[in-house]
């Protein structure tokens, strides 16, 4: 074998020893902080290293000699913690000197975290942290021993929580999506998509909807959302008469909604759990109905736009029977629906996860028709997969480790509560918009999950004092740092999406953002009105739902120029004020809301037969 083939081989030995310790973890009792995630940052170091090289794309070429050495530098460094375990554990932080070995060591695996985070995800998250190490030194004027410390030899840095989640709750999670990917349970989704709204009115749009929405349970990244479900959707999309810019926004709104869809949402919702000390299960209760709001906008900007541009659905001929597609392939449902019988019946998510995914192959053995992927190679791909597709995960919660732990020792978390507090000038709505454009900004260069870590530190504190429900500001957060990825000027799953469909990137990013809409009102509702969030009692949330469903209805219709029929501007303009004041809380605005939408309806059904000028 060559010199590349035996590291792929290595590679793959290692990456399904990293998936299988972590199952026997999460069956068996995960083991004490420090070791289980220094284990599960060792795996996820060496197949950095092993697999993405220098230039941060990962190839088949073998790994250059540097390559070998870091990645013998991060081992021995982590290692050294488990070694001297008894010392790590025992010392008093912060009291207690450092040994030689200690700095040398903490240096190298603080550098290395680094250097694995900017192979894997880029140089943002990576230049975020030397910011923040560079303030607690230069600034903060912290000893570096001090520093160290923290980052190295507690639980509070790099070994800190957010890495933690990465083990404990994202791995497993992962590698469900794998085990689901390689049953075929993207080819159900597809195909449930199609059988259930493809011979509607712009039905390839309604279909990458639905089956971006569903995509969403196997992938919590909106770029591999469109990169699976574009390939087929855009071009569908586009061959029944939608215009390529509209198609990519489409498709990348649907896929970046997957991170905000229960029952199984972006690892950022993990870590969310974790930080507010509760269940995963109540971060899904609290993420339900914003996700169906965010999705109804999104269906409802497909129809109106389709109805406007007078195009119909796909023939049923060439469609699916919903019939024959639970036939053929529902059973596959069934490793979700374990996840979620689980979870509901009290068991930990970790374990539920686990549960599902040990279903997987036995249930695709079940029918004659996917007994094909029931394979030892099949389920070696899974594990190997689920290991990869964990590592951006794993190295930027560890990297995020460094900036929480930089945040926590200089206290600048407080100062920067009393910053933005003192520029919003105590006005909560302020602290929002600010709070909103720095997670737009923030996700522009991370993924999700380091920008909602970076945003909890710095910018919930003060949303939070000046008095919106934690709950809710988490919330908040979590959906700006989601939103970026259809947010120009760096939106990157419109980018994706864009490149699949041969549109402009700018002519793409501002119908994501139509379309999309509901993502950028409705965190500012559920913060005003927190019964959207099911915090409170049931009628306020019924009531608030359904002026919130009503008003981001309305509010596709006015963007996308038709309801009942084309809409002149004037019409538009109406119907979207008519549609802010439903989103918005309170009985007033509610009242006005529909009065306002109420006489816009009444007005177009009068003149349905007039023809308003088209909109482009």
């Amino acid at each position: 074998m060559t010199h590349g083939g035996l590291v792929r081989a290595a590679a793959g030995l290692i990456a399904v020893a990293m998936a299988l310790y972590h199952v026997w973890a999460i069956a068996t009792g995960v083991p004490e902080a420090m070791l289980f995630r220094g284990t599960h940052l060792l795996f996820a170091m060496t197949l950095v290293f092993l697999w993405y090289r220098s230039d941060g794309v990962a190839d088949a070429r073998a790994p250059a000699w540097w390559d070998y050495a870091l990645l013998a530098l991060s081992a021995v460094a982590i290692l050294y913690l488990f070694v001297n375990y008894s010392y790590v554990v025992n010392r008093i932080y912060y009291v207690d000197d450092l040994r030689t070995a200690d700095i040398v060591l903490g240096t190298l695996l603080t550098v290395l975290v680094l250097e694995g985070t900017r192979r894997v995800i880029g140089l943002a998250l990576p230049i975020t942290a030397v910011v923040f190490l560079a303030w607690a030194l230069a600034i903060s004027q912290v000893e570096p021993e001090r520093l160290l410390d923290q980052l190295y030899m507690t639980t509070e840095g790099i070994f800190g929580p957010t890495l933690g989640v990465s083990a404990t709750f994202v791995m497993v999670f992962v590698l469900f999506g794998s085990f689901m990917e390689r049953t075929g349970t993207g080819q159900l989704f597809m195909d449930f998509a199609l059988a259930l709204t493809g011979h509607t009115a712009g039905g390839p749009g309604k279909v990458a909807v639905v089956s971006s929405s569903l995509f969403g349970t196997i992938s919590g990244s909106a770029v591999a959302n469109v990169m699976v479900d574009g390939p087929i959707t855009i071009p569908l999309m586009k061959r029944s008469g939608f215009k390529p810019h509209f198609a990519a926004a489409v498709e990348s709104v649907a896929s970046t909604g997957g991170q905000i869809m229960p029952p199984i949402m972006g690892a950022a919702a993990f870590v969310m759990a974790e930080f507010l000390q509760v269940s995963y299960v109540q971060v899904t209760l609290w993420a339900l109905i914003p996700a169906f709001l965010y999705y109804v906008a999104c269906f409802a900007a497909v129809h109106f736009e389709a109805k406007r541009q007078g195009l119909v659905g796909l023939p049923r001929a060439d469609l699916p029977r919903l019939g024959r597609v639970f036939r053929e392939r529902g059973h596959l449902f069934i490793p979700i629906l374990v996840i979620l019988g689980g979870m509901y019946s009290g068991y930990s998510a970790p374990y539920c996860a686990l549960a599902g995914t040990a279903a997987c192959f036995p249930v695709a053995a079940l029918r004659a028709n996917t007994r094909g992927v029931v394979t030892m190679r099949n389920v070696v791909e899974a594990l190997i997969d689920g290991a990869r597709n964990a590592l951006s995960v794993a190295l930027a919660c560890a990297c995020a480790g460094i900036v929480i732990g930089s945040i926590t020792l200089t206290g600048l978390g407080i100062v920067f509560t009393q910053f933005v507090i003192a520029l919003a000038q105590n006005s909560l709505f302020l602290a929002l918009v600010l709070t909103a454009l720095a997670g737009i900004v923030l996700g522009m260069g991370m993924p999700t999950t380091p920008a909602y870590i970076v945003m909890t530190s710095l910018l919930v504190p003060a949303v939070a004092k000046l008095g919106a429900p934690i709950p809710a500001a988490h919330m908040f957060a979590f959906y700006f740092a989601i939103l970026s990825a259809i947010t120009p000027p760096v939106a990157l799953a419109v980018y994706a999406a864009a490149s699949l469909a041969k549109a402009d990137l700018w002519a793409s990013g501002w119908a994501a953002m139509r379309v999309g809409v509901a993502g950028f009102l409705v965190p500012f509702a559920f913060v005003y009105q927190p019964a959207i969030l099911m915090i409170g009692d049931w009628q306020q949330t019924v009531m608030a739902t359904v002026s919130a469903t009503i008003g981001v209805t309305i509010l596709a219709g006015g963007l996308h120029g038709y309801l009942l029929r084309r809409l002149a501007l004037w019409e538009q303009g109406w119907l979207i004020v008519a549609a802010f004041l439903m989103v918005d809380p309170g009985v007033v605005t509610d009242l006005v809301g529909y009065a306002m939408a109420a006489g816009g309806l009444a007005y177009q059904y009068a003149t349905r037969m007039r023809k308003a000028p088209a909109w482009n």
